[in-house]
């Protein structure tokens, strides 16, 4: 049984502050199990009781995991002062306090971005230790040639020194390739193709683990994902390099 102060419960459950969530309270706004509720401090059942706002019951979700098509020229980020981020376009029934991407994707990249609250979950989708592998479809200025599948199969060293783990190189056609990493450096993968002299026009995530963004998800929508998105996501892949 789990236990919270109601107006923490309203704040974490629903896109408000504290000091929003309070004034709600005391204005009547609360009901819990069937009774106005005016005590911002009342500890609350989060799994028994019922509690509902401006009349609609709310669902209690420790965390929320949304799947969102990143469209280019939007941030990685919870908020910036003047440019949009990824978190500015969940929509209001999925948004809440406390939503980062997990990860990042470079603002000219689209493609399957995560966004939670949670921070464990996010850490193992990003830790190199999981071994999650996360797949990018690559524009590029020239062509990839079997010698360059066998430096990012060995480990490209970037241009500064940096040691990148092996990563599987898949060419698809004269300037596109398939990218599967185990790792998230900054910029990584503009970086290491450009260790081979080539450059690149355009990237998209396609998968995380086994999670794929779905066709139908068009850029900049999102969708909350259920349990089993979630196990997809989190799957390692056993690959021999």
């Amino acid at each position: 049984m789990e236990k919270q102060r109601l107006d923490k419960f309203i704040s974490s459950q629903l896109n408000m502050t504290r000091s929003e969530a309070r004034s709600a309270i005391r204005t009547g706004k609360v009901t819990v199990n069937g009774l106005y509720c005016r005590d911002s401090g009342l500890a609350v059942n989060t799994q028994a009781d019922i509690i509902c706002f401006e009349g609609t019951e709310i669902e209690y979700k420790k965390y929320i995991y949304i799947m969102i098509n990143k469209p280019k020229g939007v941030l990685s980020a919870s908020n910036d002062k003047t440019r949009q981020t990824v978190v500015d376009l969940v929509p209001d029934d999925l948004k809440r306090n406390g939503l980062f991407p997990v990860g990042r994707l470079d603002r000219d990249t689209t493609g399957l971005l995560i966004i939670t609250d949670d921070g464990a979950f996010a850490h193992d989708i990003i830790s190199p230790k999981k071994f999650i592998p996360k797949s990018y479809i690559a524009t590029l200025d020239g062509t990839v040639t079997k010698d360059m599948v066998e430096i990012f199969r060995k480990g490209v060293i970037l241009a500064d020194g940096t040691k990148c783990k092996p990563a599987i190189l898949e060419p698809i056609e004269e300037n596109r390739a398939r990218l599967i990493l185990f790792e998230g450096k900054y910029h990584e993968v503009k970086r290491m193709f450009g260790t081979v002299n080539l450059g690149v026009n355009e990237l998209h995530r396609e998968s995380i683990g086994e999670l794929h963004l779905p066709e139908d998800l068009g850029s900049g929508e999102c969708v909350e994902m259920n349990k089993k998105l979630l196990i997809l996501a989190q799957k390692s892949t056993a690959y021999t390099f």
